[in-house]
């Protein structure tokens, strides 16, 4: 009996031994695999980890351009101001000035800034330059962003949006000055002065532009004008041949205008935009990339 109280008692004490916890065994570095093993694990059961990108400080100038925008923005810069002294604002911004006249020749370029040498030199506040809008538009050219023929797509319907603008908006002074610039195109046809009826061309464009009333699609008109005309003074001083009944076409067209008439200016516009593009595309190099970025001619307004 006793023998079998014994043998119950090594049992039991053996089944307890197996459940009991093991002691913690001593650390060791898990093998490659293993390692690989558990990271696909937690890859299948769980989402992927947040990844961020590097963070990439901006450069000094960069800041500086950024800071000066702002205050144009809040309006405690205006045309016409001068900033601070070189010295002054280099210390007020905590940089050197090497890296200050970096940033201020970056707005000069962009046409925020002027600067001037000289004993009453220094850096003033820009009154704000439209023609950049020129420079935007054939640098797209270049780049291949945009083509000629998307280029003068666009031409007719901006001009048709200025035209039905300009008819509810135009004010006594924007016929005034369309009505004088007709008489010059007049008597420039008359002495057989092509190239200069081409400037004048482009002239009426810009008081067309003006007299829509709206600044953002006047320098958006002015900016593919600009590069149209190219074309036609390359057009009229490669064969001495211009738009026929020309002065006709622009005293019927300020007629409509005048009569606040936007259908029928519109309609004359696009007739108009029709005959031109015809005549340059009878020669197949008028309309070519390298006429719209050439170098303007002399007589031509840069």
């Amino acid at each position: 009996m006793a023998s079998i109280e014994w043998v119950i008692h090594l049992i039991i004490h053996r089944m307890s031994t197996k459940s009991s916890p093991q002691a913690p065994a001593s650390p060791r570095t898990a093998s490659p695999k293993r390692r690989s093993r558990t990271s696909d694990h937690r890859a299948a059961g769980s989402p992927a980890p947040l990844a961020f990108r590097p963070i990439h400080t901006r450069r000094a100038f960069e800041e500086i351009c950024e800071r000066i925008r702002e205050q144009l923005a809040l309006g405690v810069l205006k045309p016409g101001d001068k900033l601070p002294p070189e010295r002054d604002l280099a210390q007020q911004l905590g940089v050197s000035r090497n890296v200050l006249r970096e940033a201020l020749r970056s707005l000069e370029m962009a046409g925020v800034l002027r600067l001037q040498k000289g004993v009453k030199g220094g850096a003033f506040v820009q009154q704000g330059d439209t023609s950049r809008m020129n420079v935007v538009m054939r640098d797209m050219l270049s780049l291949g962003t945009i083509s000629v023929r998307e280029l003068s797509e666009a031409r007719v319907h901006v001009l048709d949006l200025v035209v039905r603008l300009a008819s509810a908006n135009a004010r006594q002074s924007d016929f005034e000055a369309l009505q004088a610039n007709v008489e010059r195109t007049d008597l420039a046809t008359r002495e057989g002065r092509l190239l200069d009826r081409v400037e004048c061309a482009r002239e009426f464009y810009k008081l067309l532009a003006v007299a829509s009333g709206n600044k953002v699609i006047a320098m958006i008109t002015d900016a593919v004008t600009e590069i149209h005309m190219r074309f036609v003074y390359a057009k009229v001083a490669s064969s001495g041949v211009a738009m026929a009944r020309l002065v006709e076409r622009r005293r019927q067209f300020l007629a409509a205008l005048r009569a606040r008439n936007a259908t029928a200016a519109a309609r004359l516009m696009r007739s108009h935009l029709g005959a031109v593009q015809r005549m340059l595309e009878q020669d197949p190099g008028a309309m070519s990339l390298q006429i719209a970025l050439a170098e303007m001619k002399p007589g031509m307004r840069r």
